[in-house]
């Protein structure tokens, strides 16, 4: 903050729509008018002298007409007044007439209302002028035995601030405070007192404190979050000092207030490190979670549990606490949720997988039966990835989790049933005595699965893990009943025709089919319009899917049945038996081809589809050793290694993870003295970080680096040679934007009501008008300027600056100022999803923006790490898939807005050989987003990289 705003106390709005007075009239108003013409002439007179007018004509009016005036309104705008008004001469002399305002203070300090006596108490803390004050001491003295409240918390606060500014008006203030503290009976006057002297005389807040320690947890909250700051910076002062005070601590943990509960609990981490004060403090702060309604508290709280995890010695207390943790899943906000599981997830031991199975087994199950709420799904879906990530790490759950899951295999959600499928892809591969399990459970919900996607998943794990003649005869029967009676094309048909014989088709249809949901009897018309749709309803799954036109399953099918009949040719002995499965299965793929080239379905079936079941075909007939090892062994092996690469990854990225809580020999030791400001160790003063936080003033990632400036993000707004030069620097704050201008009168004029006019495009809106001001001949001003942002998009500010001439008799004038843009940049950060989560934000977001690539860079992999620190995006695809040189590349992208937002690319380039190694790369991105401003910001924004880049 400059100077000039220091001094500013009070912010008035200005209203613009009105000529500025004259001095006569105001003077006129002040002296005669009625009290509403005075009080109106008075509020003037403040925002003339706030606009930077001089009105020393009118002290002595003010003085005489209006400062005797007993008006609650009058006397409150006059405590302004005499807040801006200057009241010293040239030479810094205070001015004669203010011994008169000084008596009329004193006057009104001993005044009988209360209202102004506090509110005079409260302006007296914003004096400068200790001539002033010394008058009134004694007065301000008398006002700490005052019956009201409100008038002994403004005396000390008047106290307090005119001992820290003059200390020789009231030298004995700490002590005389020390005896108020002690006979006060009032929270608020308690808690002002209290603060005045830990900042004051910080050893006779302590002694106060001795002498009622054991009486903490029954004061007032504002005061024991005041003692809890007090503790904490004595203790880190002076760490002999814990002992004393770490039992009230422990106290105020079990404070009715969950302010204080959440700052003692932050407090007795720092003090302590022992097993039972982290206990207590994780167990408050779960405790909060569940009581506090508010989700940004919920959320704000687990970060700080997620922040002791963090310390390895703190983790095996916590690991304790386990199946409290889980007592958060009762929040029905989604993201919440997500942070528990991933919390209890990251605690989980072998001492305790076991409840936690037992509980999120009993989340699934309620959430089969709550359909009411639009999460569920996707927490149903957060419940799966838990118990499988459970599963895969503690191997012996997987039996008890699998029967559960396998339930949701038939469910309508198709992410949460790919979850499931995926988990028993894994486990079906790792726990090779779980197989039978496994095999059987999904032989039972097979003809339940409605989803395609899910339907082909499960014909795969089939086809590839059933073994026995049995289980093999179980996939063939389950494939039949799903596919309905074949031929195909001749039932169908068979069908459509059979439409004409109304009674035929009521007397052979089974008597259940004319009973409603309800359980009531219907009648039904043999001409009705709707008994194509009942087919259609009827209709066994797989054929439902191969009628719409969903080929690819049945390509899906083919390899199933193929690997099948290939294993049941070399279990079984007997060659008719042999023989009769394999022609059975070609007899399937030969009637879906049937039906692909018929006009029966919606779609006709794809050429790669027909290449597939006719490839299938072929190696059935021939039956050859090399087939039957690529189907049967080749494509176990894949997926094994898939499995292998995968573990891995999710091993490193732990070792990554916990590397940075753990400490080496040759890591550098932390010393508080040379600490740096920007470095935040648990060292700092948590009380002034929080507040930094709350004031939107923490420090940002430029402050990291010692070079960055300033002046780097100085935006000239006008040229040399203008009238009027004005330069911005624009600070975005998450969701804010603050414009500092400095304006400089370059005339030799003094230039009135000079006014910045702003406006916006995009989602930007204006806070509030700039106020406007009065430039003298060279000289200048800052204005500050404040910009709402509602999204993630590419803004405009732009604007002019007008103002009028002294004495000139012209219109105003007007310098156009140069557009502020403002970059997509600083709102967007990288992110990670997971494969599907990608793939189902790709097919629902609608605005796509497909992006040529024009660069000069020769190299894949140098072009593809350029665009990620152009565009602040994470890459998805791993590291192993993008090594190597095969001459193109394909990659996803994922970034996150701190509005929530979205943004997807894909990236699908290639190197030309044929035009020489040093050919530039060439293709396409393809950016994808919710809303169109993203997905065009970010494109103007690769654009832009692409074109600056060197080679």
């Amino acid at each position: 903050m400059t100077a000039a705003e220091n001094v500013c106390y009070t912010l008035i709005n200005v209203p613009n729509d009105s000529e500025p007075p004259s001095e006569v009239s105001l003077k006129a108003d002040l002296e005669k008018g009625e009290i509403k013409a005075k009080t109106e002439a008075l509020k003037k007179v403040i925002i003339m002298i706030l606009n930077g007018e001089k009105l020393p004509g009118l002290l002595m009016t003010i003085i005489r007409f209006v400062l005797p005036l007993q008006d609650h309104t009058i006397k409150k705008l006059l405590l302004v007044f005499w807040e801006i008004v200057p009241k010293t001469t040239p030479d810094g002399k205070l001015l004669q007439e203010m011994i008169l305002v000084c008596d009329a203070y004193r006057k009104d300090l001993q005044h009988p209302n209360e209202f102004i006596r506090g509110s005079t108490l409260r302006f007296l803390c914003k004096l400068k002028e200790s001539e002033l004050l010394e008058p009134l001491m004694p007065a301000i003295r008398a006002c700490l035995e005052h019956r009201h409240s409100y008038v002994r918390r403004n005396a000390v606060l008047a106290i307090y601030t005119i001992y820290r500014n003059f200390e020789n008006l009231i030298p004995d203030a700490p002590e005389l405070i020390h005896d108020f503290l002690v006979n006060e009976k009032d929270a608020s006057c308690k808690r002002n007192a209290f603060m005045m002297l830990i900042h004051a005389d910080q050893d006779r807040a302590l002694d106060y404190l001795s002498t009622c320690i054991d009486q903490v947890h029954t004061f007032g909250d504002i005061l024991q979050l005041v003692i809890v700051e007090l503790i904490y910076k004595v203790c880190h002062a002076n760490p002999s000092e814990r002992a004393r005070f770490i039992r009230c601590i422990y106290n105020l943990l079990q404070s009715s207030s969950p302010a204080v509960k959440y700052e003692a609990a932050g407090t007795l981490v720092t003090l302590s490190s022992a097993p039972t004060a982290i206990k207590a403090a994780a167990q408050c702060y779960i405790d909060l979670i569940i009581k506090e309604s508010d989700n940004n508290v919920k959320l704000i709280v687990l970060d700080r549990l997620i922040e002791l995890k963090e310390h390895p010695t703190h983790e095996r207390v916590l690991q304790d606490l386990v199946m409290d943790i889980l007592r958060v899943l009762s929040t029905p906000d989604l993201e919440v949720r997500k942070k528990t599981l991933q919390l209890a997830l990251d605690l989980v031991s072998s001492r305790n997988v076991e409840e936690l199975v037992i509980v999120l087994k009993k989340e699934v199950i309620k959430t089969n039966n709550v359909t009411e709420h639009e999460d569920t799904d996707k927490f149903r879906q957060l419940l799966v990835r838990t118990l499988h990530s459970c599963s895969v790490r503690f191997p012996d759950m997987a039996a008890n989790v699998i029967p559960v899951l396998m339930e949701f295999l038939s469910d309508t959600n198709e992410a949460a049933a790919a979850d499931v499928l995926e988990f028993v892809r894994e486990a079906i591969q790792r726990f090779d005595n779980l197989r039978p399990l496994i095999i059987e459970k999904m032989l039972e919900v097979f003809h339940a699965i409605r989803t395609v996607k899910i339907y082909r998943g499960a014909l795969w794990i089939l086809g590839e893990y059933c073994s026995t003649k049995e289980d093999i005869q179980s996939v063939m029967t389950e494939v039949r009943r799903s596919l309905g009676e074949i031929p195909i094309v001749e039932n169908e048909i068979k069908k459509e025709a059979g439409e004409g014989k109304p009674e035929e088709e009521v007397s052979a249809a089974p008597a259940a089919k004319l009973v409603t949901e309800m359980g009531t009897y219907v009648t039904q018309s043999a001409l009705s319009s709707s008994r194509p749709s009942k087919k259609e309803e009827d209709r066994p799954p797989l054929r439902g899917f191969l009628m719409d036109g969903d080929f690819y399953v049945a390509a899906s099918l083919a390899t199933t049945l193929t690997k099948v009949a290939l294993r049941y040719v070399a279990i079984v002995q007997d060659k008719k038996r042999q023989n009769s499965f394999v022609a059975e299965s070609m007899l399937i793929m030969a009637t879906i081809l049937h039906l692909g080239k018929s006009s029966l379905p919606k779609k006709p079936i794809t050429d790669d589809d027909v290449d597939r079941i006719s490839l299938c075909l072929k190696v059935l007939s021939e039956c050859s050793p090399l087939m039957n090892d690529i189907f049967n062994k080749e494509c176990r092996k894949s997926l094994s290694h898939m499995l292998t690469v995968r573990l891995e990854e999710e091993k490193l990225s732990q070792k990554v993870r916990r590397s940075f809580s753990q400490l080496y020999s040759n890591d550098p030791i932390s010393f508080m003295q040379l600490t740096a400001k920007n470095e935040t160790t648990s060292k700092e003063d948590q009380f002034q970080l929080s507040l930094l936080a709350a004031m939107g003033t923490t420090l940002k990632k430029e402050a990291n680096d010692p070079m960055a400036s300033k002046l780097n993000k100085v935006t000239q707004l006008t040229g040399f040679s203008d009238p009027v030069y004005a330069e911005a620097y624009v600070h975005v704050n998450q969701y804010d934007i603050v414009l500092d201008v400095l304006v400089v009168n370059q005339t030799n004029d003094t230039l009135q009501n000079c006014t910045l006019e702003l406006a916006t495009l995009g989602d930007l809106k204006l806070v509030e008008k700039p106020s406007p001001l009065t430039l003298a001949p060279h000289d200048f001003a800052n204005i500050k300027a404040n910009v709402k942002v509602a999204s993630t998009e590419n803004g405009i500010i732009f604007g002019n600056i007008v103002y009028d001439v002294s004495g000139a008799a012209s219109d105003r004038n007007c310098v156009v100022l140069s557009d502020i843009h403002i970059d997509i940049m600083d709102y967007i950060q990288p992110a990670s999803c997971t494969d599907a989560e990608f793939r189902q934000m790709w097919a629902e977001f609608e605005w796509e923006n497909k992006v040529t690539v024009n660069t000069n860079i020769a190299d894949l992999n140098e072009y593809l790490h350029h665009i990620l620190s152009s565009t602040n995006m994470k890459c998805l695809t791993p590291e192993k898939a993008l090594s190597g040189f095969c001459g193109f590349m394909a990659a996803n992208l994922y970034a996150r807005s701190i509005f929530g937002e979205d943004a997807l690319a894909n990236v699908s380039i290639e190197k030309p050989i044929h035009l020489g190694p040093d050919a530039p790369v060439n293709g396409h991105i393809r950016i994808r987003a919710k809303s169109q401003g993203m997905a065009l910001s970010l494109g103007d924004k690769i654009n832009l990289s692409q074109k600056k880049t060197s080679a």
